[in-house]
Protein backbone atom coordinates (compact mmCIF):
# COMPACT_ATOMS: atom_id res chain seq x y z
CA UNK A 1 0.00 0.00 0.00
CA UNK A 2 2.83 2.41 0.85
CA UNK A 3 4.30 1.84 -2.62
CA UNK A 4 0.98 2.78 -4.24
CA UNK A 5 0.70 6.00 -2.25
CA UNK A 6 4.30 6.97 -2.99
CA UNK A 7 3.83 6.42 -6.72
CA UNK A 8 0.60 8.42 -6.74
CA UNK A 9 2.17 11.32 -4.91
CA UNK A 10 5.17 11.29 -7.23
CA UNK A 11 2.91 11.23 -10.28
CA UNK A 12 0.97 14.19 -8.94
CA UNK A 13 4.04 16.29 -8.34
CA UNK A 14 4.28 15.84 -4.58
CA UNK A 15 7.51 13.88 -4.57
CA UNK A 16 9.04 15.77 -1.67
CA UNK A 17 6.19 14.54 0.51
CA UNK A 18 6.15 10.97 -0.67
CA UNK A 19 9.54 9.96 0.67
CA UNK A 20 9.25 11.67 4.04
CA UNK A 21 8.93 9.48 7.12
CA UNK A 22 6.22 10.33 9.62
CA UNK A 23 7.51 12.71 12.27
CA UNK A 24 6.29 15.28 14.79
CA UNK A 25 5.78 18.00 12.20
CA UNK A 26 3.45 15.93 10.03
CA UNK A 27 0.49 17.48 11.86
CA UNK A 28 -0.12 21.03 13.00
CA UNK A 29 0.36 21.41 16.75
CA UNK A 30 -2.88 22.53 18.39
CA UNK A 31 -3.13 25.19 21.06
CA UNK A 32 -5.80 26.55 23.36
CA UNK A 33 -9.44 27.13 22.45
CA UNK A 34 -10.02 30.44 20.70
CA UNK A 35 -12.83 32.46 19.16
CA UNK A 36 -14.21 31.52 15.73
CA UNK A 37 -13.86 33.94 12.82
CA UNK A 38 -16.75 36.41 12.58
CA UNK A 39 -17.49 35.12 9.07
CA UNK A 40 -17.99 31.60 10.45
CA UNK A 41 -20.40 32.92 13.09
CA UNK A 42 -22.41 34.66 10.36
CA UNK A 43 -22.32 31.55 8.14
CA UNK A 44 -23.73 29.46 10.99
CA UNK A 45 -26.50 31.95 11.61
CA UNK A 46 -27.47 31.63 7.95
CA UNK A 47 -26.94 27.84 7.79
CA UNK A 48 -27.92 26.56 11.22
CA UNK A 49 -28.45 23.01 9.98
CA UNK A 50 -24.79 22.73 8.98
CA UNK A 51 -23.43 24.14 12.21
CA UNK A 52 -24.47 21.66 14.86
CA UNK A 53 -22.30 21.49 17.95
CA UNK A 54 -21.47 17.85 18.52
CA UNK A 55 -18.52 15.95 19.93
CA UNK A 56 -16.86 13.50 17.55
CA UNK A 57 -13.83 11.28 17.71
CA UNK A 58 -10.94 12.82 15.75
CA UNK A 59 -10.55 11.20 12.33
CA UNK A 60 -7.93 10.92 9.62
CA UNK A 61 -8.29 9.97 5.98
CA UNK A 62 -6.32 6.94 4.84
CA UNK A 63 -4.49 7.94 1.68
CA UNK A 64 -4.92 5.38 -1.05
CA UNK A 65 -4.64 5.91 -4.78
CA UNK A 66 -8.41 6.34 -4.96
CA UNK A 67 -8.81 8.73 -2.01
CA UNK A 68 -5.85 10.89 -3.06
CA UNK A 69 -7.08 11.22 -6.65
CA UNK A 70 -10.56 12.13 -5.44
CA UNK A 71 -9.21 14.85 -3.14
CA UNK A 72 -7.00 16.22 -5.92
CA UNK A 73 -9.89 16.27 -8.38
CA UNK A 74 -12.30 18.05 -6.05
CA UNK A 75 -9.66 20.63 -5.18
CA UNK A 76 -8.88 21.26 -8.86
CA UNK A 77 -12.54 21.34 -9.90
CA UNK A 78 -13.49 23.96 -7.31
CA UNK A 79 -10.43 26.08 -8.06
CA UNK A 80 -11.34 26.00 -11.76
CA UNK A 81 -15.09 26.51 -11.44
CA UNK A 82 -15.19 29.41 -9.00
CA UNK A 83 -14.38 32.95 -10.12
CA UNK A 84 -12.38 34.76 -7.42
CA UNK A 85 -14.04 37.94 -6.22
CA UNK A 86 -13.86 39.89 -2.97
CA UNK A 87 -16.80 39.99 -0.58
CA UNK A 88 -16.97 43.75 -1.04
CA UNK A 89 -17.36 43.34 -4.80
CA UNK A 90 -19.70 40.39 -4.42
CA UNK A 91 -21.92 41.38 -1.52
CA UNK A 92 -21.03 44.98 -0.72
CA UNK A 93 -19.73 43.88 2.69
CA UNK A 94 -16.18 43.26 3.94
CA UNK A 95 -16.67 39.70 5.20
CA UNK A 96 -19.34 37.22 4.10
CA UNK A 97 -18.88 33.44 4.19
CA UNK A 98 -21.20 31.58 1.84
CA UNK A 99 -21.36 28.73 -0.63
CA UNK A 100 -20.37 29.99 -4.10
CA UNK A 101 -23.63 28.86 -5.67
CA UNK A 102 -23.43 31.63 -8.27
CA UNK A 103 -19.90 30.60 -9.30
CA UNK A 104 -18.21 33.48 -7.45
CA UNK A 105 -16.46 33.74 -4.12
CA UNK A 106 -13.38 34.46 -2.08
CA UNK A 107 -11.09 32.10 -0.17
CA UNK A 108 -13.59 31.12 2.52
CA UNK A 109 -16.19 30.27 -0.12
CA UNK A 110 -13.73 28.01 -1.95
CA UNK A 111 -13.06 26.26 1.37
CA UNK A 112 -16.73 25.78 2.15
CA UNK A 113 -17.40 24.32 -1.30
CA UNK A 114 -14.42 21.94 -1.15
CA UNK A 115 -15.51 20.82 2.30
CA UNK A 116 -19.09 20.24 1.11
CA UNK A 117 -17.98 18.19 -1.92
CA UNK A 118 -15.49 16.12 0.07
CA UNK A 119 -18.18 15.27 2.65
CA UNK A 120 -20.55 14.33 -0.18
CA UNK A 121 -17.78 12.08 -1.52
CA UNK A 122 -17.73 10.21 1.78
CA UNK A 123 -14.81 11.81 3.63
CA UNK A 124 -15.30 12.45 7.38
CA UNK A 125 -16.25 16.00 8.32
CA UNK A 126 -13.91 16.06 11.31
CA UNK A 127 -10.91 15.42 9.03
CA UNK A 128 -11.78 18.50 6.91
CA UNK A 129 -10.95 21.57 8.95
CA UNK A 130 -11.41 25.21 7.97
CA UNK A 131 -8.15 26.97 8.81
CA UNK A 132 -7.20 30.64 9.08
CA UNK A 133 -3.68 31.62 8.05
CA UNK A 134 -1.57 34.59 7.04
CA UNK A 135 -0.54 34.09 3.42
CA UNK A 136 2.76 34.94 1.73
CA UNK A 137 1.76 38.61 1.60
CA UNK A 138 0.78 38.62 5.26
CA UNK A 139 -2.92 38.89 4.45
CA UNK A 140 -5.64 36.93 6.22
CA UNK A 141 -6.55 33.84 4.21
CA UNK A 142 -8.60 30.65 4.62
CA UNK A 143 -7.59 27.16 3.50
CA UNK A 144 -8.93 23.67 4.09
CA UNK A 145 -6.74 21.37 6.17
CA UNK A 146 -7.22 17.70 5.32
CA UNK A 147 -6.05 15.36 8.07
CA UNK A 148 -4.60 12.12 6.70
CA UNK A 149 -2.55 9.18 7.86
CA UNK A 150 0.39 10.89 6.13
CA UNK A 151 -0.05 14.21 7.91
CA UNK A 152 -2.00 17.40 7.37
CA UNK A 153 -2.41 18.65 3.79
CA UNK A 154 -3.69 22.03 2.61
CA UNK A 155 -6.24 22.69 -0.13
CA UNK A 156 -5.84 26.29 -1.28
CA UNK A 157 -7.37 28.42 -4.01
CA UNK A 158 -4.16 30.48 -4.32
CA UNK A 159 -2.03 27.42 -5.11
CA UNK A 160 -3.06 24.63 -7.46
CA UNK A 161 -1.00 21.80 -5.96
CA UNK A 162 -1.98 20.23 -2.66
CA UNK A 163 0.94 20.44 -0.24
CA UNK A 164 1.74 19.48 3.34
CA UNK A 165 0.90 22.26 5.79
CA UNK A 166 4.56 22.85 6.61
CA UNK A 167 5.39 23.45 2.93
CA UNK A 168 2.94 26.34 2.45
CA UNK A 169 5.06 29.21 3.72
CA UNK A 170 1.97 30.42 5.61
CA UNK A 171 1.59 31.44 9.24
CA UNK A 172 -1.08 29.28 10.89
CA UNK A 173 -3.46 31.17 13.18
CA UNK A 174 -6.51 29.04 14.07
CA UNK A 175 -8.72 26.22 12.81
CA UNK A 176 -11.78 24.19 13.63
CA UNK A 177 -11.39 21.57 16.31
CA UNK A 178 -11.37 18.02 14.96
CA UNK A 179 -13.57 17.01 17.91
CA UNK A 180 -16.31 19.61 17.37
CA UNK A 181 -16.68 21.74 14.21
CA UNK A 182 -18.24 24.56 16.23
CA UNK A 183 -15.15 24.97 18.37
CA UNK A 184 -11.94 26.62 17.20
CA UNK A 185 -8.39 26.15 18.44
CA UNK A 186 -5.36 28.38 18.20
CA UNK A 187 -2.42 27.23 16.08
CA UNK A 188 -0.09 29.65 17.80
CA UNK A 189 0.85 31.62 14.72
CA UNK A 190 3.19 28.85 13.57
CA UNK A 191 5.29 30.26 10.74
CA UNK A 192 5.96 27.47 8.25
CA UNK A 193 8.91 29.33 6.75
CA UNK A 194 10.59 28.75 10.13
CA UNK A 195 9.43 25.11 10.22
CA UNK A 196 10.89 24.51 6.76
CA UNK A 197 14.18 26.13 7.72
CA UNK A 198 14.52 23.82 10.72
CA UNK A 199 14.18 20.64 8.66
Amino acid sequence: MKTIIVSVLLALGAGSLAGEPAHAQANVALGAPTSPPIGWVQFCQDNAGECVSRTMAPATITLTETSWRRIVKINADVNKEIHAITDQEHWGAPEVWSYPNDGKGDCEDYVLEKRRRLVEAGFPLNALLITVVRDLKGDGHAVLTVKTDRGDFVLDNQVGKIVAWKETGYRFIKRQSDENPMRWVSLGGIDTRTVAAQR
